[in-house]
């Protein structure tokens, strides 16, 4: 076997290297313990509960899956439907703990393993399942730690910390009603994964009722199981209803109290924090996405007011981890101000021009803790507070981010000049440690140049094979995802590990950051306004001829193109329009029709399709199937939720009526994340033996 082979396997083998890495960081009020995810090799993917405690300078152990099989002899429980459409959602590859939530104290914590409910003392490290339950989804305690809540089959249920009193708190009042669960395009789009939020003394609960009757019915099948029926799930499209989202206080005694504002207006609800106040604060958003309000509840009586509001003409972002509040109650945002992503507090900008914040980590007192980037490729951790003003918490270049309570800040990241994660805690009293990574080390070492060219200044990652003699002619592989929200242009090395791989295949991997991409400021993400293919593709040619003005090993007479979702749209895109540029494509799993994507994510950049239809038209692909002239091949796995593989036939079809002659390669049963590592393997494989035969020759000239 080859080195690149065996990388290859252990590549997939390690979930590109992800396992053994500590992850899902909780520091306690005093700063003197951090609770954290890690699973116990580099190749066992099951996540355990960690510890370490900066008085003993130890990791301990915490809490291990395996309690569960040995607490009753065959691993007994089932996830939940929620916890594996949540999966899918986070992209989530991990088994064991993937996920736990805290007291207030950080003296508990509570998780699921199979659906059973675990809770660790973090004192003593004992855990302990609780018997009795049904499959739990998303068990969050109550601030004292006296209680737990969680969702089962839709309805919300409350029990005690120990397992006794297990009780209904919301139940379903309809066939397609559920408590405590985020709706599709909130998990999807928006970033918030949760439907409930405890109050900060532990008396009440705020709870989203999800009723998805008037959002259109879709049926996933697995081709390959013609025995089973099919998957059905509510997907609102673009231009479709979405669900009907409300929230409810629930209270220990007397009836739930609706939380009441306009919700006609303003149906999306982005993010809810509960976290000090007595009163929570919600934040929501308008169909059109043009107009945000953070909402201020009282919860005896439900009623609302707005303490802050953003509006824009394209869209309004959303930024992870706002809104958040203060020790002094100052109430923290984030907002575009003078063509910058500003830090605000009370209304007012705390951060400079220049600086682009990405998200908000959370507040430590008065001190806020915030990612940040002046150059987009290098992202750093952040905090701004009353007393010391803007601190730059990270120095060495990298993508870093972080956590913090206490006076101490857990910083983690990634850097150009090594492979894998560091990461690192430091308190004010000038304690240091370093958490164990225990991720294997990668056995290819990625061979970037780092280019800024052009008149945009469009970053560039030109990856060439180990040892390439620079005089030698590569055919060229444009790795691209270059859409909204995802950079792959960064200063980590592992970002370019799989591009390495494809470049030990013969191949300039060249991976371009275009206009939409983040980390340059609003305008430049706002450049897609109405228009998601000509800017991008547009930007893609232009990083590739500049590249090979740096770069003479470029061979611009065979170009192929790859990618996955909208880097699978792209690549399509690329053969389609401009196949004078691109000679071969493999699109993985793209969206071919704007319409079937769900309405958050494609109206923010297309509008709504019955009043803006040019915007749809000029970003699909089906009116451009008679143009194809280059070899394309087109992947999909038949059971995605996400993308609908609808997309990938639907341009086959279109295709076919052109009597273009193209390739489909259906994955069975595969979600939108390819799960089975064989079946990773032989994609990729399948890829490039395809590219390879298609830029093997002389391409046919296009004019």
């Amino acid at each position: 076997m080859s080195t690149a082979d065996a990388f290859l396997d252990q590549y997939l083998r390690t979930h590109r290297f992800q396992i053994g890495v500590p992850t899902s960081f909780t520091v306690s009020p005093d700063g003197q313990r951090i609770l954290f995810l890690r699973s116990q090799s580099g190749t066992e993917p099951t996540s355990c509960l960690w510890q370490f405690t900066f008085d003993t300078g130890e990791e301990v152990l915490v809490a291990d899956p395996a309690q569960a099989s040995a607490a009753t002899g065959d691993g007994a429980g089932a996830a939940s439907e929620a916890d594996a459409w949540m999966r899918e959602r986070t992209r989530e590859r991990s088994r064991g703990i993937t996920g736990y939530a805290t007291d207030a104290a950080v003296s508990m914590a509570v998780f699921t393993v199979n659906g059973r409910i675990g809770t660790s003392q973090l004192e003593s490290g004992t855990t302990r399942f609780l018997d009795g339950l049904p499959p739990a989804f998303d068990p969050r305690l109550s601030p004292d730690g006296r209680h737990i809540a969680y969702v089962h089959a839709g309805e919300l249920r409350r029990v005690a910390a120990d397992g006794s009193g297990d009780r209904l708190v919301a139940a379903p009042d309809g066939e397609h009603v559920t408590y405590g669960l985020a709706e599709h395009v909130a998990a999807e789009s928006m970033g918030r994964l949760r439907g409930f939020w405890w109050s900060p003394d532990s008396e009440k609960l705020l709870v989203a009722r999800v009723d998805t009757a008037r959002v259109q019915r879709w049926y996933i099948n697995d081709p390959a199981q013609p025995a089973v029926p099919p998957r059905e799930i509510s997907y609102p499209a673009a231009g479709t209803e979405n669900a009907d989202v409300s929230l409810w206080i629930f209270g220990p005694r007397g009836k739930p109290v609706p939380v009441t504002w306009d919700r006609g207006a303003f149906e999306y609800v982005v993010e809810v924090n509960w976290d000090r106040d007595e009163e929570p604060l919600v934040v929501v958003q308008d169909r059109g996405q043009r107009r945000m309000r953070v909402l201020r509840v009282a919860t005896d009586t439900g009623l609302t007011r707005v303490v802050h509001e953003e509006t824009d003409a394209a869209w309004v972002s959303v930024v992870p981890g706002v809104p958040a509040i203060t020790a002094s109650g100052g109430l923290v945002w984030a907002a575009d101000r003078e063509g910058t992503r500003r830090l605000l507090v009370d209304g007012s900008p705390v951060t400079p021009p220049g600086l682009q914040v990405r998200e908000v980590v959370g507040t430590d007192g008065d001190t806020v803790h915030f990612r940040a980037s002046r150059e987009p490729t290098r992202t750093h951790l952040w905090s701004w507070s009353p007393a010391e003003g803007l601190v730059q918490e990270t120095r060495l270049p990298g993508v870093w981010n972080g956590r913090a309570g206490g006076g101490t800040v857990v910083s983690y990241g990634r850097t150009p000049d090594r492979a894998g994660w560091s990461v690192a805690a430091h308190r004010r009293t000038g304690a240091v440690c370093t958490l164990r990574s225990l991720a294997e080390q990668p056995m290819l070492t990625p061979n970037v140049r780092h280019l800024t060219v052009g008149p945009r200044e469009l970053r560039v990652a030109v990856v060439l094979p180990s040892g390439a003699d620079p005089a030698r002619p590569l055919p060229v592989l444009m790795d691209p995802y270059a859409g909204p929200y995802l950079q792959r242009v960064t200063a980590e090395q592992d970002g370019y590990l799989l591009p390495q791989w494809l470049a030990e295949q013969g191949f300039a991997v060249v991976i371009v950051d275009g206009r939409g991409t983040p980390g340059r400021g609003p305008e430049w993400e706002r450049t897609i306004h109405g228009d998601i293919a000509t800017p991008v593709l547009q930007d893609q040619v232009d990083g590739l001829h500049g590249a090979a003005d740096a770069l003479k090993c470029l061979d611009l007479g065979r170009v192929g193109i790859g990618g996955w979702s909208y880097g699978g749209f792209l690549a399509a895109l690329a053969v389609l329009r401009r196949p004078d540029v691109f000679h071969a494509a493999v699109a993985g799993a793209p969206v071919t029709d704007q319409t079937l994507y769900d309405t958050h994510w494609r109206e923010r950049h297309l509008g709504h399709p019955e009043r803006e239809p040019g915007n749809y038209a000029r970003s699909s692909l089906l009116e451009d199937a008679p143009d194809l002239v280059r070899p394309l091949m087109l992947i999909h796995g038949t059971a995605d939720d996400n993308v609908v593989s609808a997309h990938t036939f639907r341009l086959s079809e279109a295709l076919l009526r052109a009597g273009r002659p193209h390739t489909v390669l259906p994955i069975p049963g595969s979600a939108h994340m390819v799960a089975d590592i064989d079946i990773q393997r032989s994609i990729l494989k399948i890829q490039v033996r395809f590219l390879q035969d298609a830029l093997a020759g002389d391409p046919v000239t296009v004019t």
